[in-house]
C-alpha cells in the first residue's frame, strides 16, 4: 500500500499588492496553521518519505515549517511545474518515483490539489488553506498509480484540530 497526502499551502499575505503571486508570503494565520498540520502528521504516525513542493513562496514555507514539526528529515524536493499544476503533472511526477517511498507528500496549490483529491478519490472536497488530506492506496509500486483507486482515509482542516 502507499499513501499521498495532499496540503494546501497554508494562508499568504496579501499586505503587499506589487508582489508577484509566485513570491508571497505566508501571512500571521498561515505561520501559526503550518507548524500545526506537522504536528498533526507526527500524532497520526504518517511521516512522509518524500515531499515535493511547489516553488511558490508560501508553498516553499508551509513544506519547511510542516517538515520541522513533523520531523521529517529528508529533502524537501522543490518541483516548479507544481505551481498552479492540475492533477495529471502532480500524478506524472508522482508515478515516476522509484525507491521504496511508502508516503509522498505535494504541497501545493487550489484548484490543482482539489483536482488531484478528486482524480485519486473520485470524491470532490473543499480544501481551504493548510487541509491535508490522506489518501490511500492499494498499490506496491508508484508507477501503478494510474491504474489505482484511491481511499480518502482522513481530510483534516486546520480550524477543526484542537491544537
Amino acid at each position: 500500500m502507499k499513501t499521498i497526502l495532499i496540503l494546501r499551502h497554508a494562508k499568504s499575505s496579501w499586505d503587499n499588492l506589487s508582489i508577484a503571486d509566485h513570491d508571497r508570503p505566508l501571512n500571521k494565520r498561515g505561520k501559526r496553521d503550518a507548524p500545526r498540520m506537522g504536528q498533526l502528521i507526527r500524532d497520526e504516525e504518517i511521516l512522509p518519505d518524500l515531499i515535493i513542493s511547489s516553488t511558490a513562496k508560501r508553498a516553499a514555507a508551509t513544506a519547511k515549517a510542516v517538515a520541522h514539526a513533523c520531523n521529517y528529515e529528508g529533502e524537501i524536493e522543490y518541483n516548479h511545474s507544481f505551481y498552479h499544476a492540475d492533477a495529471d503533472t502532480f500524478l506524472d511526477r508522482i508515478s515516476s518515483l522509484q525507491g521504496e517511498h511508502k508516503i509522498v507528500m505535494v504541497v501545493s496549490h487550489n484548484p490543482g490539489v482539489e483536482e488531484l483529491l478528486e482524480v485519486l478519490t473520485g470524491l470532490w472536497e473543499r480544501m481551504p488553506t493548510a487541509a491535508l488530506a490522506q489518501v490511500d492506496l492499494s498499490i506496491a509500486k508508484w508507477s501503478e498509480l494510474d491504474e489505482a483507486e484511491g481511499s480518502l482515509k482522513n481530510l483534516w482542516i486546520p480550524k477543526s484540530l484542537n491544537y
